[in-house]
């Protein structure tokens, strides 16, 4: 465990059915590295994760999107799981969250079918970007400029396609989040 960024906030937007190693493996790496994560989802409890459709652990939620302000946070993860996903591009509260966040040029970081509320929130024209390529389509008509790479860091955000990247997606979301949280530092 390192502390190198001890003091940062990175809030976890996640609800049922969410990709057990998109959510699980980001935010262990997040936490050796210092930061504090929170897992925010529509409703209190815990949220049922998955890999590959079948139910796997649950998460413990630690506030609901009703109750969570995001100028109280650093930056927002968003883990994959199309059902996950597709609930919270529905939500008006997840939409909102994620605007807030960007518009402050805060790291964002989406990971598979995690991207497609940056759709809903109106936030990828113009951005290049991945996902899972099945939905490459939706962030083309959504005027994203959609590559199959590993990981695609443009600005203040990172995205990458599926678990096996996790590895490299961990890697761009730390060094991102680093050089943010030292900016903030130098500028406070």
């Amino acid at each position: 465990m390192t502390d190198q960024l001890a003091g940062f906030r990175v809030a976890i937007l996640a609800t049922d059915l969410f990709e057990e190693s998109e959510l699980i493996e980001p935010r262990k790496a997040l936490d050796e590295a210092g930061a504090k994560t929170v897992v925010i989802a529509p409703h209190a409890g815990e949220i049922q994760g998955v890999k590959h459709g079948k139910n796997t652990q649950k998460v413990k939620v630690d506030q609901t999107l009703v109750d969570a302000d995001p100028e109280t946070f650093d930056a927002v993860l968003l883990p994959g799981g199309a059902k996950n996903a597709e609930a919270l591009r529905n939500s008006q509260l997840a939409q909102e969250f994620v605007r807030r966040i960007d518009q402050t040029r805060r790291p964002v970081a989406a990971i598979c079918h995690g991207g497609w509320l940056l759709i809903s929130a109106h936030l990828v024209k113009g951005r290049h970007m991945t996902s899972y390529p099945a939905i490459q389509d939706d962030f083309r008509k959504a005027g994203a400029f959609w590559t199959d790479q590993e990981v695609v860091h443009e600005g203040n955000w990172v995205t990458s396609r599926q678990p096996s990247d996790i590895p490299r997606f961990n890697e761009e979301i730390i060094n991102l989040f680093f050089e943010y949280h030292a900016r903030a530092r130098e500028a406070a």
